[in-house]
This record gives C-alpha cells, structure tokens and sequence, in this order.
C-alpha cells in the first residue's frame, strides 16, 4: 500500500461508519411506523442510495404506500404522490401549457408543472393506469429531465420514483412495458404480516398514540452517500461473477445455462449488471467492509433480475417463476472461472 493510501485509509474508514449509522438511523426511523419487512425496508433504502428507482409488488393494503411515506418523512426532500387510475393522462402527471393573461392584457403560454416536479414520487398503483400514461415516466427516471415541446426542464436532484403494483392478475390492472420495467433498479415483493407483526400493527393502529418519522438526513446529505456508495471497490473477478450472472440469463448466449434455454424468452439488460454492483458496494458497506463480495452479488440477485427476466409460455404453463430462474442460476454459475 502506498503512502497516499495509507493516509487516506482512516478517512474512507471514517466515511463508511458514518454512510452505515445514516442508513441505520433511516432504517430505524421507518421501522418506527413499519412492523417488519425489514429486508423490503432495507431494500428500498439501498436503492435510494444508490440512486436508482423501486418496485413494489403486492396485494392491496400492505403497507406499500405507508412505506414510501415513511421514507419521504426521514428524508427532507420534497414528496409528491400520483395515484394512478385507468383515466389519468400523461398531462396530469408532466403538466400541461395554459393560455394566461400578464398585468397588460397580454395572452402568452406557461408551462404549469405537475406532480412529476418533485424529488420523492411516489407511483401508486402504477399499473391501474394505461400504458400511454405509464411511458410518461420513463424520460424522468432515467434522465431525471422532463421534455415539454421543445423545452427540457431538469428535474431536481436528488431524484427518484417508488412506485407500487398490484400483482397483474387482480382485474383493472395493465402489465408494466418492459422499457419501463427495466429503469427499476430493484423489483421486491412484499407479503403479507405474520401473526406477530399483525399484532403489533394492530396496536400501532387501532390505540390512541400516534408515531411519525422523523427527519434523518437532507438532500445534499443523500446526494454525498451515493457518490461514497459509487466509490467502493469490487474486485475484477467479482465483477466478472456479475456479468456472468447477467449474461447467463440471456438464452443462446455464450453462459446461457440449461435453465435459461428452456424457459426464458429475453434475459436482462446491462442495466441489471449496473444494479448488481451497486447494490452489492452497499451490502459491502453495512457489512463493515469498503468492497463487494460474491456473496454481496448473491444476496441482491433476485431484486435486481427478477424483473429484468422474460420467461416463455412453457414457464408459465409449467409455474416456473423468474424467482425459480435466478436461484438456479446462483446454483450454475461459476463464482470465479479460469481465463482464457
């Protein structure tokens, strides 16, 4: 190790404690108001520290909603929240141009932004609305900029969507494009309280007190821990595990494995690889270690590809999931391989 290296080492030290006590402190913070699902709490949060967007998928009254609530009250951000329904327009969630009058008489054009002009957005029941409206996301959650006419209007950082779904095969419901599909970062499931934690919420719910998060940290405060959280190490081989697992869920393809070939029609984007090594410089970090492993790749695996995973019609009619997918990719493929 170098002489630079060595000075700089308790400083790195120094910023990884204080990156696990910030996400601990938020994490506490929503399990204040949120009985269990810790690993979907703890999901959410390393996708906004990542700075990716989040998928929420599960039935009705489980506590999606009451989650990103949460989180926009320990962060001190602005929040918007868009219910989305089978007539909601494209217009009502960018904005739209009105004709207004100035102080001399004068008609002119302005731009009257809508929810979208916020730093949380909270997407609720994403896919109640129809696909036209959904597509009007898309541009802000991967360029974080929304294009009226020829104006681009840049949205204000940090940014980021949280939206939630009911599963697809509840009536009213329009599955999600996969263009869509693949600008989540993760995709987590949420299920249903055990008979504890259902005990719990009841007493949380249905006495008079009353909890509320907190304001943990700030904008510029979040903005800092991404760019620490893109600056931890992941060793070549492990990243070459990360894009051998990516490359393994596209059929026909050089690391195809025999499960892929068989039930999956389209495999995951580079975005997925993207989400892998992200994710897992985070579980390195809470882990007290300024690097990723393999088993930091394994452990996010399901919530950075389930969605990123097409299967064909012989999955469905045999009721092979992409969850089924990825945990026997995680059994086929290789952690290390000699090179060639």
């Amino acid at each position: 190790m170098s002489t630079a290296e060595q000075a700089a080492a308790p400083q790195v030290a120094q910023l990884a404690d204080e990156f696990r006590q910030a996400f601990k402190s938020v994490e506490d913070e929503i399990g204040k108001v949120i009985v269990g699902h810790t690993e979907i709490v703890r999901g959410v949060l390393t996708v906004v520290f990542t700075g990716g967007n989040c998928l929420l998928e599960g039935a009705p009254g489980l506590g999606k909603t009451m989650l990103v609530r949460c989180l926009s009250q320990a962060l001190d951000l602005r929040f918007s929240r868009i219910q989305f329904t089978p007539d909601l327009m494209p217009a009502d969630i960018i904005g739209t141009t009105i004709v207004t009058e100035t102080d001399d008489g004068k008609r002119v054009m302005q731009f009257q932004p809508g929810p979208i002009f916020a730093q949380i957005i909270l997407a609720d029941e994403i896919n109640r609305a129809t696909p036209k409206t959904q597509s009007a996301l898309l541009e802000a959650m991967q360029e974080h900029s929304v294009t009226v006419g020829r104006t681009i209007y840049r949205l204000e950082e940090p940014f980021f969507v949280l939206a939630t779904q009911n599963p697809i095969e509840q009536e009213g419901t329009y599955p999600l494009p996969e263009a869509q599909l693949d600008r989540f970062l993760f995709k987590l499931n949420v299920g249903y309280s055990n008979r504890q934690d259902l005990a719990e919420i009841l007493r949380r719910t249905t006495e008079a007190r009353h909890v509320e998060c907190q304001k943990v940290i700030d904008g510029p405060k979040l903005l800092a821990y991404r760019k620490f959280v893109r600056q931890a190490l992941i060793a070549p081989p492990v990243q070459d595990y990360a894009v051998r697992l990516v490359l393994s869920t596209i059929p026909g393809g050089e690391f195809a494995t025999e499960v892929t070939n068989k039930y999956v029609r389209f495999g995951s984007s580079p975005r997925g690889a993207q989400g892998l090594v992200l994710a897992a410089k985070i579980q390195g970090l809470l882990d007290g270690r300024y690097h990723a492993s393999f088993e930091d790749v394994q452990a996010i695996a399901k919530a950075a590809l389930r969605h990123r995973i097409i299967l064909n019609f012989e999955a469905e009619a045999e009721g092979v999931t992409c969850d089924h997918v990825v945990e026997e990719l995680l059994k086929s493929v290789p952690k290390q391989v000699d090179e060639a």
